[in-house]
């Protein structure tokens, strides 16, 4: 397994056994929740076309409030083998150094940045100058402070800044958090997040500190860190962590291999979490309460996500991730709508929070406060 997106599909894919086109084929089938749709649609060209940028267009062909209508790439070559695929007339196209040129484009509403980590920071700055709304992959930025700055950015350009939580729209993660609203699971004591896979080459960008910003946690851990916070229902106010690195060679220093991290809440639910690139098959989340539980098995693939809770199994349908989140980001974008787990770039400043004084927690050993 070669990255995070390797590990998610394979991970998920024979997890229930449905048709290959429900699976993945968004891009050629109607999608299931969709009858006819008369109003705005957001307008989006895609920036950074590897295999995460293709999931998210084939995904985009059955939307129907977003339309993949430009590209934003390094690479000519892709931009080209893109026009083709999916339609994309030149003057929608554009590199690095001249993006900045969407201003005056009015094929483009919004721009999905899915680059390297670092990239983020200076990319998403760029688009909400440009006067275009910036939705951005997660971890938004590398630290609190870079992401604070595209929040800050954003709002003084007047555009909305997005991040790609594709699990805030995700169906049976979604009922667990109305079950437990409802009081479902009594006073929620405890949540457990596992995320982890054995990454592969050691020459790619997500092992590069200076693209990455960090190793499994910046890639992987995030889920757990969101998660624990959606799950839960509340924003930590204390974590501590341990890091255990087994491979100084492939993890040089500012890769974290594996890191064990706990959080506080205010309720006194505590969460214990593990973030790994050497371990496989760590893909859940667990959640109890004094009345009941919830579990989700795979919890954070590209899907079917498997659940259940005490009261029993899941059966909400399984839709495409990312077909469902542009759609719902479009509504938010263009009608104001507002998601049952927020999506914002503040949402994506408090996770960052956390990380960093994760990381903190590893070097001193303490409990590392948080306001959040």
């Amino acid at each position: 397994m070669h990255s995070r997106r390797d590990f998610l599909q394979k991970f998920t894919a024979t997890a229930i056994a449905l048709p290959l086109a429900q699976l993945h084929g968004a891009a050629a089938n109607k999608s299931p929740f969709d009858e006819a749709y008369n109003g705005p649609v957001l307008k989006v060209a895609i920036m950074g076309l590897g295999g995460y940028g293709t999931r998210v267009a084939d995904a985009m062909a059955a939307c129907k409030k977003a339309k993949l209508t430009g590209v934003i790439s390094g690479t000519p070559a892709k931009v080209k083998a893109w026009q083709a695929k999916y339609g994309i007339p030149e003057k929608n196209c554009y590199n690095y150094e001249n993006f900045d040129e969407i201003k005056n484009n009015p094929d483009i509403d919004a721009v999905y940045v899915i680059t390297p980590n670092a990239l983020h920071h200076s990319q998403v700055i760029r688009v909400a100058k440009a006067g275009k709304h910036a939705i951005c992959e997660k971890p938004m930025a590398v630290n609190a402070k870079e992401g604070q700055e595209m929040v800050d950015a954003c709002k003084q350009a007047g555009v909305k800044l997005l991040v790609g939580y594709r699990m805030h729209f995700e169906p049976k993660t979604l009922e667990i958090i109305r079950q437990r609203n409802a009081g479902a699971f009594g006073k929620v004591l405890f949540f457990q997040g596992l995320s982890g896979f054995i990454i592969g080459d050691p020459t790619q960008w997500r092992l590069n500190r200076q693209l990455s910003g960090g190793g499994a946690m910046m890639d992987i851990g995030i889920y757990s860190v969101n998660g624990s916070r959606y799950m839960i229902g509340e924003d930590p106010i204390w974590v501590t962590a341990q890091e255990t690195k087994t491979d100084p060679v492939k993890f040089k220093e500012g890769i974290d291999e594996t890191i064990q991290f706990q959080l506080g809440f205010p309720s006194g639910a505590v969460a214990s979490c593990l973030s790994t690139y050497s371990l496989d098959n760590l893909d859940r989340f667990f959640l109890n309460g004094t009345e009941g539980f919830a579990e989700l098995y795979p919890a954070t693939g590209y899907g079917p996500i498997q659940g259940r809770t005490s009261k029993g199994e899941l059966t909400q349908p399984h839709v495409t991730h990312q077909t469902v989140q542009m759609d719902e980001m479009a509504g938010i974008i263009l009608e104001g709508n507002k998601p049952l787990v927020p999506v914002d770039g503040e949402e994506a400043v408090k996770d960052l929070k956390i990380v960093d004084a994760i990381f903190k927690a590893t070097k001193t050993g303490k409990k590392e406060p948080l306001a959040l």
